[in-house]
């Protein structure tokens, strides 16, 4: 049984729930009408050449849940999903130069805006009026460490 459809810039695609990955899913929470109209108030798309808005932040989250260290990095993990892009908004990954040049040229307050926005989105979609209210999630919330340490042989004999 197909799952629901969503609409992407005039494309119709086939979103099927359980198999969406979990960058799909944070990308998700992100409104796309609040995210291009805060495209417009910054006029973040003005030194576009090509490379939109929402392709940078979907190339920057992918930098920060991969840890990423470089613009290589980056392009390279992304040219490795390169099949999976477009259920991203991505038509392709970007080169080292397009994102370069859209890290320098886009207005950092665009990134600000929509995290202000999505902050706010996820406090109401939680029912968080105010600080130190209760979250209001069902059962017990268990927060896990993945914090990876580098251990060194020579300094750490049992590493």
């Amino acid at each position: 049984m197909p799952g629901p459809t969503t609409r992407y810039r005039g494309y119709l695609s086939q979103v099927d729930t359980p198999l969406c990955s979990i960058f799909s899913q944070i990308l998700q929470l992100i409104p796309r009408d609040s995210f291009e109209a805060a495209v417009r108030q910054h006029q973040a798309e003005r030194h576009a050449r090509g490379f939109s808005s929402w392709g940078q932040a979907v190339a920057m989250l992918f930098c920060q849940l991969a840890q990423a260290k470089s613009l290589r990095e980056i392009t390279e993990g992304l040219q490795a999903s390169e099949g999976k892009l477009k259920h991203l908004g991505l038509p392709e990954a970007p080169a080292r130069s397009t994102l370069a040049y859209a890290n320098s040229h886009r207005p950092w307050q665009l990134f600000e805006t929509v995290f202000q926005q999505l902050l706010t989105h996820c406090q109401q979609r939680l029912g968080v009026a105010k600080a130190g209210a209760k979250l209001g999630l069902p059962g017990k919330l268990l927060s896990l460490d993945a914090t990876v340490i580098d251990l060194c042989a020579a300094v750490f004999d049992w590493a």
